[in-house]
């Protein structure tokens, strides 16, 4: 079956009607600045909250991959293992996936190290041999999900014929991640209580429009509209509020994130370090805006369906 002029026209009909009622219900919102501008603004207070943790969460997990480099494993090495046999064995590890980077620490220069540390120099210089075995210093590769995983590593390396003992310590990064981890929990479940909040204050406010706009809804059913030409505005209504809610969370969101930059990289300075705050980049202010809308949407027509089926004609 072809599709004909006339079906094309009423495609376009059906368009054009969805986008005057979007840019009607846009309307309705401007005749009633205030209590619109107020809806919004609880909106975006509620979605602040959670986008300013989850930013505060981003930016400290940012500021502890730099730690993870000072997680290192020392090889030390069976005494009669000689230079040679070292670098044989570094060459090999240098392979590895798990490993990003390793160095050599020779008998003399961990001679020479314990000598500045200990404040035994004097006396050790009536050594006849040197003691000290070769050290394989190791930075291991870290997966911030499995942290677990470098235990796998230490047990490998273990193994290895040639080393004697492998030192790690790893139990604050456990803890660390482990926080990390919960803060990430706890971020989830505020977060969804203040969506859920915003879903009653979309669908309170969608309410209070049905009842004011009673009479206009029953003319519309006396004429043979039907319950979805009439839910439509209510529909684009409970977008609008939820677009310029989060809107205005990721203005809010911003404008903290302003104020707190400079004390920040002030404090940094003072541990010698180049750290800044990160804002939210292009996918996260596009995920609190589509999950603002999502909630007015969803707000709206769990108001609209509970409450139209109730207003009939009379």
């Amino acid at each position: 079956m072809r599709k004909g002029p006339q079906h094309k026209t009423l495609i376009t009909a059906y368009f054009i009607h969805h986008i005057r009622v979007l840019l009607g219900s846009l309307g309705h919102l401007t005749r009633q600045p205030l209590s619109s501008m107020m809806t919004m603004a609880v909106i975006a207070i509620a979605l602040t909250l959670p986008a300013g943790l989850y930013l505060a969460l981003n930016n400290i997990s940012g500021l502890s991959a730099g730690w993870d480099s000072s997680t290192k494993i020392s090889l030390f090495l069976h005494a009669n293992v000689d230079s040679k046999k070292a670098q044989a064995l570094l060459n090999r590890l240098q392979l590895h996936n798990e490993i990003e980077h390793i160095s050599m620490v020779s008998k003399e220069q961990g001679l020479e190290q314990f000598k500045q540390l200990s404040g035994f120099g004097d006396a050790l210089k009536f050594l006849e041999d040197n003691p000290l075995p070769i050290v394989l210093v190791i930075q291991p590769i870290i997966d911030p999900e499995r942290p677990d995983r470098i235990n796998h590593l230490l047990k490998e390396l273990e193994n290895d014929k040639l080393v004697e003992l492998a030192q790690l310590d790893m139990q604050w990064v456990k803890r660390l991640y482990a926080l990390l981890e919960i803060a990430h929990r706890v971020i989830w479940a505020i977060g969804s209580l203040l969506g859920l909040a915003v879903l009653l204050i979309v669908g309170n406010t969608i309410r209070l429009d049905i009842q004011n706009r009673r009479s206009e809804i029953e003319v519309s059913k006396l004429i043979g509209a039907s319950n979805a030409f009439i839910r439509r505005p209510f529909l684009y209504t409970g977008f609008w509020y939820g677009f310029s809610g989060g809107l205005l969370a990721w203005f809010l969101t911003s404008l903290s994130l302003y104020m707190l930059a400079e004390p920040v990289e002030k404090l940094a300075l003072l541990y010698h370090s180049d750290f800044q705050l990160s804002a939210l980049d292009t996918a996260d202010i596009t995920s609190l805006i589509s999950i603002s809308c999502g909630l007015g949407l969803l707000g709206s027509w769990l108001a609209v369906g509970r409450h139209l089926d109730e207003i009939e004609p009379s």
